[in-house]
């Protein structure tokens, strides 16, 4: 293990009751300061397997953490310092990068180069074809990305882990997938799979709470702007469009557009995304999909859950866990199947499977360290 910094050591020795802290492995968290960063670390403190051992941000740098969240000083009183990567990479063996989009590109190669596993959650490594990343995040600047950027992009793995788990198992840069992303192909994907609906079809609509905006203050996200009110946005060209578009065309094994509108919701936190496609074989019924589903996902896919015949998911029911819950319809008049699925943002669709990948990068078992019960009612 690298040598660790006098932070790091006393969060070590905070945590030395532990029969198993001598065998935790060190990481950091860039961007501790927004939403992502203190759900990983409430996440990551009840990890048997971690000890958080380097906070670093921008804005918030120079200040402790208990300052920003008062009611985590009583587990974690690290301070967030200024990012340098020697610093960090001589702190920690694995570092979660929960940056703004266009800042993790620039620090994963260098932590790599030193020996660190990185995790993203923002969207810089989550395009195989940085071209696709450049017209959707930096339509004006014609010198991105870097060669630095695609080399580490290269190596890079989505991180999705219900279908590339294989992959993450052996990433040294995992590139976590966008909130809207996993609720949407999680609950296309075994049609997909298996060639039962014109990937033409396929029609998004989603809502999501607030804090999928972030922590920064911005008017749309004021409360007198939220509250009370229930708006799309990003109408045919939000970003998260070519990110579901990548992998639904990995699935069918062909081209696939589809259309996506997200909503933003008067809530906190929590997404519901439905799915509505065209089936190619219209003597199915909603029994065979769920039989699909549950054989998709059942066995290897603790996180996901198929709801029963007729029950339909609800953002409560996922409030504060990784689930992601799914429920089928068939509609027999317009042969068209409707998915529903429901996951909190900031956990299954942010920090939460940033942590399922960690378990799975270090063959651990993928429910450790995630909450398996919620805030509901």
């Amino acid at each position: 293990m690298r040598a660790l910094s006098r932070g790091a050591i006393a969060c070590f020795q905070l945590m030395s009751d532990s029969p198993a802290a001598t065998d935790r492995i060190a990481v950091g968290i860039v961007g501790a300061s927004g939403y992502g960063g203190v759900q990983l670390v409430r996440l990551l403190l009840d990890h048997p397997h971690v000890t958080i051992a380097h906070l670093a941000g921008h804005s918030s740098a120079g200040r402790k953490f208990s300052e920003l969240y008062p009611h985590l000083g009583a587990f974690l009183d690290l301070p967030i310092q200024a990012i340098d990567v020697e610093a960090i990479a001589r702190d920690c063996q694995v570092v979660f990068l929960a940056l703004p989009n266009g800042i993790a590109c620039t620090l994963a190669p260098e932590l790599q180069a030193r020996g660190c596993r990185v995790l993203d959650l923002s969207a810089d490594y989550r395009f195989r074809t940085l071209d696709t990343y450049r017209e959707w995040y930096r339509p004006d600047d014609d010198a991105w990305p870097t060669d630095a950027h695609r080399a580490a992009n290269d190596r890079a793995v989505y991180g999705l882990p219900e279908l590339y788990r294989e992959a993450i198992a052996a990433a040294d840069v995992v590139g976590c997938p966008g909130c809207y992303p996993t609720a949407s192909l999680l609950a296309i994907a075994p049609l997909l799979q298996k060639d039962l609906i014109d990937p033409d079809s396929i029609i998004i609509d989603a809502k999501s709470g607030a804090s999928g905006a972030g922590r920064a203050a911005k008017i749309g996200s004021l409360f007198a702007e939220v509250d009370e009110s229930f708006h799309p946005y990003g109408v045919t060209n939000h970003r998260h469009t070519p990110e579901i578009e990548q992998i639904c065309t990995d699935l069918a094994r062909q081209p696939v557009r589809v259309q996506f509108t997200p909503h933003l919701i008067p809530m906190v936190r929590g997404i519901l995304s439905t799915v509505y496609a065209t089936l190619r074989d219209p003597g199915l019924v909603a029994d065979d999909l769920l039989t699909l589903y549950r054989n998709s996902y059942s066995r290897q896919s603790p996180w996901v859950r198929i709801l029963p015949p007729g029950t339909y998911p609800r953002t409560k029911w996922v409030s504060g866990t990784n689930t992601c819950a799914i429920g089928i319809a068939i509609d027999p008049r317009t042969q068209r199947v409707v998915v529903m699925s429901a996951i909190d943002n900031l956990l299954k669709g942010q920090a939460g499977q940033a942590v399922q990948c960690l378990n799975i990068m270090h063959g651990w078992p993928e429910a450790i360290g995630l909450p398996k019960l919620g805030f509901y009612p």
